[in-house]
């Protein structure tokens, strides 16, 4: 699968207006981003990338004063985060629960003493897929699952990037960890990341259609994923649930919760629980 390349130049510059632009860009088809020390680079797949509704959006920037230029180019699938591979993350510890190891900084470079006391260690070899654990998003989806008593439950993971959530869920003792992603480089990736944390997942390749395949329903159900794609595969969502079932999403920002709740209500499920980071939300549904 083929990307383009967005760098987003921004004036004036800070961490604030990158994380507007992020979600406004997430609205138009961009699915992951990387901070880099003179804008925010942005990444799309070629077939969904539309300059004209990206120039309109970024006209729309809530933020008074500020101007946002882009320009983009294309790059090959294997190749265009590749110095990012290399680079790895630092390890993310959270609740004191959880703690994600990227796979590179595992092999060489020392552990963190204060990870000798953490219960739960997950290794990811992030390569190209978004899910390393370093977002807000993904760190929130995280520690509402620890919350959850996942022991012998059927758990589903919706643009399961790296597989980390499916592999969480496993080590929590889900009983069947099913996810899915469109991109086949995630795919693969997530297949790869469960082998070395030792657990099984199943990965399939696809979006919500590949519901359509599943026996049988979940009892967590999972999505961190941008605004709009949530609001067009919740109906899909819902219909593998059953009357005990849990939703988990995240991927947007607060001020985007209100639709998403509205459509949610229309299937009947309700709020019980939201978690905030730096503006980014995470909600849990349940059943009305």
């Amino acid at each position: 699968m083929k990307y383009i390349q967005v760098k987003f130049t921004a004036a004036p510059d800070s961490q604030d207006v990158r994380d507007i632009i992020a979600a406004l860009a997430g609205e138009v088809g961009f699915e992951s981003f990387s901070d880099e020390p003179d804008g925010l680079v942005g990444y799309c797949q070629e077939d969904l990338f539309d300059a004209d509704a990206l120039g309109y959006t970024m006209k729309s920037l809530p933020m008074p004063g500020v101007k946002v230029s882009f320009t983009a180019s294309k790059v090959e699938d294997r190749n265009w985060n590749e110095e990012w591979e290399k680079g790895g993350f630092e390890p993310i510890i959270i609740d004191s629960r959880c703690a994600i190891v990227c796979k590179n900084m595992e092999e060489t470079g020392p552990v963190p003493d204060a990870m000798d006391a953490i219960p739960m260690k997950i290794v990811i070899d992030a390569q190209q897929a978004f899910g390393t654990g370093t977002h807000e998003t993904t760190q929130m989806i995280v520690s509402l699952l620890l919350d959850q008593e996942l022991k012998g439950k059927r758990t589903l993971d919706c643009g399961c990037g790296t597989g980390i959530l499916s592999i969480v869920a496993a080590r929590c003792g889900a009983r069947e960890a099913v996810c899915y992603d469109i991109d086949e480089w995630s795919v693969r990736n997530a297949h790869h990341n469960a082998e070395l944390n030792g657990v099984e997942i199943d990965v399939l390749e696809g979006d919500k259609s590949v519901l359509s395949h599943v026996n049988g329903v979940f009892d967590v159900i999972m999505a961190n994923i941008n605004r709009n794609i949530i609001l067009d595969d919740l109906e899909a969502f819902a219909g593998v649930t059953t009357a005990d079932s849990k939703m988990i999403l995240s991927g947007f920002y607060e001020q985007d919760a209100a639709p998403i709740l509205q459509k949610a209500a229309e299937l009947g499920l309700k709020e019980s629980l939201r978690l905030l980071n730096h503006g980014w939300c995470c909600l849990l549904l349940e059943r009305v």
